[in-house]
């Protein structure tokens, strides 16, 4: 008689769960920003099930890479969200499909962790999360109690949360994807020409308005086409993508860094003045020639050439003549190199 209220009672709490599974695939299911599906997921799993600790784990360099560093990048994820790289990712759940149980020695398993974080975890879950058919990373529970996540449990229900989250995934990612494309060059993941336009008259404006500096840098790569044609388009995409990464390191959050075309970028500046975005674009230049690309074994070198406009410069009266000075201070000063001057 105890063993079937024994089976009765795990049929209830089982019920009860998929209950709450359920709930939270309902509670998800309209989301679909990135950000926004696992701020309502993770915390909907902490609040339903009392879990301390949920958080993802998603694998670097995967088909969601322009979006998984752009979800990094949230304030609010920064200790629920872990980039991990494909070899260690795979080697710790052995390459298995399958939720992973965890309560022994769990020190292997902190490059699943967020940095500096839950470091008082005893018992663990990992439960892989995939999109069409490749694993992408994992969904991860944590406990304080070594009995939380035992090896041998029944894994039966931590797989349905896990498909569920795959298949919600699967829908914002599309959604993602197409507002991504929208306002994105495909390539180097830079905002496109069509939206810069529209980011430099706003900027135009409001440096007119509050009397504040606004200056713009055309910049492109000397000699590019020699690569493309020495190593070929594959190394030429590579070094747009190695040129764009930097841009994005070595400028703020309020400036704005595009694509124009080829190999062709644009920075939008506001708040500061031109001499000082020359000074900067002077570094970048030694930066490049003391940081070269690596491809392959192979070091391929890094010049480019800027050219800097002002609103502050004589006919530079809106956005489309800004622009127009600063690339033929560009074609200026490509003749200067090619001359030796």
């Amino acid at each position: 008689m105890q063993e079937l209220e024994e089976i009765l009672e795990r049929i209830r709490e089982n019920e009860e769960i998929a209950r709450k599974i359920f709930e939270i695939e309902v509670s998800i299911l309209s989301i679909l920003d990135f950000k926004g599906l696992f701020e309502r997921l993770l915390s909907e799993i902490r609040e339903k099930f009392g879990i301390p600790c949920v958080w993802i784990s998603l694998i670097d360099k995967s088909e969601i890479s322009e979006l998984i560093h752009t979800l990094a990048a949230s304030k609010d994820l920064k200790e629920r969200l872990n980039i991990i790289d494909r070899k260690t990712f795979l080697s710790l759940i052995d390459h298995n499909t399958k939720p992973l149980l965890l309560n022994g020695d769990l020190r292997p398993y902190y490059p699943l962790f967020p940095k500096g974080q839950l470091n008082f975890i005893r018992s663990l879950a990992v439960s892989p999360i995939s999109l069409h058919g490749e694993i992408i990373g994992s969904l991860n529970q944590a406990d304080l109690s070594k009995l939380r996540y035992r090896p041998g449990m029944d894994t039966q229900l931590l797989e349905q949360l896990a498909v569920k989250v795959s298949l919600c995934l699967s829908n914002v990612i599309a959604h993602e994807r197409l507002q991504w494309l929208a306002v994105r060059d495909p390539l180097t993941g830079l905002l496109n020409r069509r939206v810069l336009e529209t980011v430099l008259k706003r900027e135009f404006k409001r440096a007119q308005r509050y009397k504040t500096p606004l200056s713009l840098a055309f910049l492109d790569l000397d000699d590019f086409k020699v690569v493309n044609d020495r190593y070929g388009h594959e190394w030429g995409d590579a070094l747009l993508k190695y040129v764009a990464v930097t841009l994005m390191e070595i400028t703020r959050d309020s400036d704005v860094v595009a694509r124009y075309g080829g190999d062709e970028f644009v920075m939008i500046l506001p708040g500061i003045p031109a001499p000082e975005v020359r000074k900067l674009l002077h570094r970048l230049q030694l930066h490049f020639q003391d940081n070269p690309m690596g491809h392959e074994k192979t070091s391929i070198p890094i010049s480019i050439s800027f050219g800097v406009a002002s609103i502050t410069d004589p006919g530079t009266e809106d956005p489309e003549a800004l622009m127009r000075q600063a690339d033929a201070m560009l074609l200026e000063n490509k003749k200067r190199k090619k001359a030796g001057k």
